[in-house]
């Protein structure tokens, strides 16, 4: 990958496998839309992005700066991981092999623990569109103002101050009282999101479903999406519907990318499987 700055953006070449639309608008994070001119527009970290895939194939990101591409956005976007090689392990598996040259360009984002856990918190039993919805009602509401319509994602302290009233009037429902726990024990120190990104997989996992209200699906999203524990693999009722294609369980080519395989799976069943 070649970085470039002119005019006060950056510009990537020789980008492999990144498709915007299919790792930016696929559940596996809620805080970026797509614009009028194919762009697309998002906060991550306390930073107003707009990243645009040219006709040139190349990747135009303005609102930044170099400092802030290589010290947020080349891992958010996991640009240190060799997608190109993964993907040719994966196709070893036929189901696989056929998605990515269909879907080809999913990634993993790295987002930050703390967003990455409330949201998945706030995504059981709920739909993408409706999550979102909630997710920008709570940042526009609680996070601080980064440029025009854009907020940050607030942080334990300052949700740590509301009341489960307060996270049922954003439309959380029967959630807002886990929201409301979680907010006040990582405000407190309880619960330490860094000491668990810090642990071998399985004692981060049972870290997290020791948290009230998380569950086995939102702790690998989390883990995954959050925590960046790549060989994660959650399964939410689509998954269980592929999981009838494995029954002798995941093939051996999976391993040490199970999330990335995941995300190919997830997105072939949303758009094959009724």
């Amino acid at each position: 990958m070649i970085i470039e700055e002119k005019n006060g953006d950056i510009i990537l070449k020789g980008v492999k496998c990144l498709s915007l639309p299919l790792t930016l608008d696929c559940g596996e994070c809620f805080r970026w839309e797509e614009e009028s001119d194919g762009s697309w527009s998002g906060v991550a970290f306390c930073r107003f992005l707009n990243i645009k895939n040219t006709a040139e194939g190349e990747f135009l990101l303005k609102n930044t700066t170099r400092q802030d591409f290589d010290t947020i956005w080349y891992n958010y976007f996991d640009f240190g991981r060799d997608y190109e090689a993964i993907c040719e392990r994966l196709k070893q598996d036929s189901l696989l092999s056929e998605t990515i040259d269909k879907y080809y360009g999913i990634r993993i984002l790295n987002q930050d623990p703390w967003e990455a856990l409330f949201s998945f918190v706030i995504s059981q039993q709920n739909n993408i569109k409706r999550i979102k919805g909630i997710i920008k009602r709570l940042c526009d509401t609680y996070g601080e103002e980064i440029c025009e319509s854009w907020h940050s994602f607030p942080d334990a302290k300052t949700l740590s101050a509301l009341t489960v009233s307060d996270f049922e009037m954003l439309g959380t429902g029967y959630r807002a009282k886990y929201l409301k726990k979680l907010a006040d024990d990582v405000a407190s120190g309880q619960i330490d999101l860094k000491k668990i990104k810090a642990m071998p997989l399985e004692e981060a996992k049972t870290a997290l479903l020791d948290i009230y209200g998380v569950g086995i699906k939102v702790a690998n999203c989390a883990l995954l999406f959050g925590f960046q524990f790549v060989e994660c693999f959650p399964v939410d009722v689509w998954m269980k519907r592929v999981l009838e294609y494995y029954p002798n369980g995941l093939p051996e080519c999976f391993k040490g990318c199970e999330g990335i395989a995941q995300q190919y799976l997830f997105h072939w069943a949303r758009n094959n499987l009724k």
